[in-house]
């Protein structure tokens, strides 16, 4: 596969135009949904007139389709934006076009980044690039589809309980979620606030750690952003890694389990430390994260609305037809499902006993990372406890859907940084891969202990 590098003095143009082919070539896998190709050539041109320079000179790359970015609408995958032009550009993506790099297009997610397939996006699903009868994952699985097809040697994406980890490890590429705050979110449809990141998708750890290192840093714009501590950094020897029990039960697949085993092996070949370590609470993750998340959601989605922006419906005789009916077609079902939900747990009859008590619960997870990070440098286990599921075997069960991010939304509920990196494939060909967790603002070392792994 093509890295970055591949990529830099080369004719900026032929890049782009080269990218967008291999796109439209491959279009079966709908990963995109819109390209910028007007945009991106002006932009190329001016790039090989030597106008803009960069560490991504001439490099195209793709966003998932919930960046505000110039050249295409920003849709979330909605009904609810179909045709909404962005204003302004995400902050990501700002700078990354200050370095040089080309959006080419918009890639497929779930509509407003609910789902883990990629199966609810409002304009249809993206395939997996391994097996077209797979799911892509999700919500991120357009931006993991275009990277693991080698149209693009990196996309952007948003990870709120896995949105990236996962849809990584069903198609065999690396996939970063940084610490909470590293990367602006300025620009971006939000999702939930409290545990929105923004990541990235390469095909190896060091262009990952590229890109993360540029798009790191203070955005005056986004209070919640941290000054830039991402420092590129080398693997410290003999680090001591945790690896979760409650990752490698029996309920996990027996193929996942043991390429799980086998990449502990290598790290221990590495001259690293590993022992199995527990963390009960971890058990409560997904009930937590089904509580808080669909909180913030519904508090985020109040604002489409039919009057402001958005999807406007029509033949409506009173204001609050004209909300719910522009509500009811605009959102798709796991929209309407996680509102309903979040609707409920913040109600004053419920508030207490759901909502109040799973952020106690959180801060009892957290304190659990914690206290295994007094003893241990990085915590490992499966990405998924499956390889990519079948396209639609999911899509009945919401609770059964829900369980495929039962290994990442742990990370996300404590803010951490997390990694999913590509380790192997199951008998029937499809990729399988291992997350590693660090602690707070650990996210180059991160970067640092796959990449040597990866020259291992």
């Amino acid at each position: 596969m093509t890295k970055i590098s591949d990529y830099i003095s080369k004719n900026a143009r032929q890049n782009v135009l080269e990218a967008i082919k291999r796109a439209n070539d491959k279009n079966e896998y709908h990963a995109l949904l819109s390209f910028t190709e007007a945009r991106a050539l002006e932009r190329a041109d001016a790039v090989d007139r030597g106008e803009i320079t960069g560490r991504l000179a001439g490099v195209p790359f793709v966003v998932k389709d919930n960046f505000f970015a110039f050249g295409a609408p920003t849709t979330a995958a909605s009904r609810m934006l179909e045709h909404f032009q962005a204003p302004l550009q995400a902050t990501a993506v700002e700078k990354l076009e200050a370095e040089g790099a080309i959006c080419i297009g918009k890639a497929n997610l779930d509509a407003f980044a609910h789902g883990g397939s990629t199966e609810n996006s409002a304009f249809g699903p993206t395939l997996n690039a391994f097996d077209k009868t797979k799911v892509a994952g999700g919500s991120s699985g357009g931006s993991a589809v275009v990277t693991a097809l080698d149209i693009v040697p990196f996309a952007l994406g948003s990870d709120t309980g896995g949105s990236i980890r996962q849809p990584a490890s069903f198609n065999g590429v690396v996939g970063v979620k940084p610490t909470y705050g590293t990367v602006s979110r300025y620009g971006v449809v939000a999702m939930a606030s409290s545990t929105d990141t923004i990541g990235c998708f390469a095909t190896d750890a060091a262009d990952a750690e590229l890109i993360m290192d540029i798009m790191a840093g203070k955005d005056n714009k986004d209070m919640t952003t941290l000054p830039d501590f991402f420092k590129p950094t080398n693997v410290k020897p003999g680090l001591k890694i945790g690896l979760i029990k409650e990752t490698t039960t029996d309920d996990v697949d027996p193929e996942v389990k043991q390429a799980t085993l086998d990449y502990v092996a290598r790290l221990k070949a590495a001259g690293h430390q590993v022992d199995e370590v527990t963390m009960p609470i971890s058990k409560y993750a997904l009930a937590i994260y089904y509580i808080v998340v669909p909180a913030e959601v519904s508090s985020n989605l109040a604002r489409y609305d039919g009057i402001r922006y958005g999807h406007r419906a029509e033949g409506v005789a009173t204001l609050a037809e004209l909300y719910g009916k522009s509500r009811d077609e605009g959102f798709v079902a796991e929209n309407k499902r996680r509102i309903m939900i979040g609707s409920y747990v913040l109600s004053s009859g419920f508030f207490d006993a759901y909502y109040l008590q799973a952020q106690k619960v959180r801060t009892l997870l957290i304190n659990e990372f914690n206290k295994l990070f007094e003893d241990y440098d990085v915590l490992l286990g499966p990405t998924t406890p499956t390889p990519a599921f079948g396209l639609g075997e999911n899509t009945a069960d919401p609770i059964k859907m829900y369980l495929a991010d039962i290994m990442t939304v742990p990370a996300s509920l404590a803010g951490l940084p997390a990694i999913s990196v590509p380790v192997g494939k199951s008998s029937n060909g499809l990729p399988i891969g291992v997350q590693l967790v660090g602690q707070r603002r650990s996210d180059a070392d991160l970067l640092a202990l796959a990449k040597s792994m990866e020259k291992a």
